[in-house]
């Protein structure tokens, strides 16, 4: 097998990998996807002698190149306030698309990447590649030009806003869809009160409408629920699917997609939504096929359900002390817990 040929195999290997350290960093899809790109033209252009360990280079710089992209799109967006809504995974009628798979198997919620938008981009990198990757601090260090200790303090600050924000869904996924369920419902009939008894008091929802519009946040119960009873009008349908791994659903008009829901059910009330209205996101992150059906894998249903009990169990839920450094423990791909 020629150098090149051997290049691309290890590369395509290590792509599942390698996207999903991009999306957890810059919570879109199609940048995640720009970014491997640069990632394999910066490795078909490097010199093998000078790469001693091409899977650690490979997350070194997809780290990088995430990080790059992370500060000029906070200098394109300066003038824009809120938090960006991230890109959600929406299952089709046949569960998760394989290729985004690898993308939920720690089980990334959005409630968990929409706290991690709100992190600097050295933050985010010292959390996600540590907390998420096992990438120690040593190497983390010299992509934010910081000591191994300053990297350590970025990962704990950024460590406690995920533990006092990011809120933690209830695991039975089918008792969240009835949440969810019940919610719709009372949306449709027009009923106010059975609305907001679905609704945690102090409920967000965040709303993408587009690039150059700041996010949408309605904050408490009544508030969210007449955007609901307006937002699921008359010839708008619903077709639920899995958004993240939870509940969600995509609205329709005229059989054309004009929002993503996705839905934090937290003991048994719902206490976040997030919208995207955006309709260049839409066309990006929605066919009209996967639109048109709900899904109905049992599969995908079983592996989202798994997910939500490891987020459950604890994801961005670890104390400083509990969190073991790689190089002092058998380092491992991903870390589970």
């Amino acid at each position: 097998m020629r150098e090149s040929e051997w290049l691309v195999e290890r590369f395509e290997q290590r792509r599942g990998h390698l996207r999903a350290v991009a999306y957890r960093m810059l919570g879109s899809l199609s940048e995640a996807d720009d970014a491997l790109q640069e990632v394999w033209l910066r490795l078909s252009r490097s010199d093998r002698s000078d790469i001693d360990n091409l899977d650690a280079w490979l997350t070194t710089v997809v780290g990088r190149v995430c990080l790059n992209m992370l500060r000029s799109r906070e200098r394109r967006r300066e003038d824009l306030v809120g938090v960006r809504v991230p890109d959600p995974i929406v299952s089709g009628e046949h569960g998760i698309d394989p290729a985004d798979e690898v993308l939920l198997a720690d089980s990334v919620g959005l409630a968990l990447l929409v706290v991690i938008e709100t992190l600097t981009p050295a933050e985010r990198l010292a959390f996600v590649l540590h907390d998420m990757f096992a990438v120690s601090f040593d190497e983390i260090g010299p992509m934010v030009e910081r000591s191994p200790a300053a990297a350590r303090q970025l990962a704990s600050r950024a460590r406690r806003r995920v533990q006092g924000e990011a809120k933690v869904p209830d695991a039975d996924l089918t008792e969240q869809q009835e949440v969810v369920d019940a919610f719709f419902a009372a949306a449709r009939d027009g009923d106010f009160d059975r609305l907001v008894g679905r609704l945690d008091r102090d409920v967000v929802l965040r709303a993408d409408d587009g690039p150059d519009k700041p996010p949408t946040v309605l904050r408490g119960a009544a508030a969210v629920a007449r955007a609901s009873l307006a937002g699921v009008g008359s010839g708008r349908t619903l077709r639920t699917a899995l958004v993240n791994g939870a509940p969600g659903a995509v609205l329709l008009e005229r059989g054309r997609p004009v929002s993503i829901l996705g839905f934090t059910v937290v003991q048994g009330q719902i206490a976040e939504i997030d919208a995207i209205r955006d309709p260049e996101r839409l066309r990006r992150l929605i066919s009209p096929a996967s639109a048109d059906k709900p899904s109905t894998s049992a599969a995908a249903l079983r592996r989202q359900l798994l997910g939500l009990t490891l987020f459950a169990r604890g994801l961005g839920r670890i104390p400083d002390e509990e969190v073991v450094a790689p190089d002092e423990r058998e380092r491992q791909p991903r870390r589970r817990r």
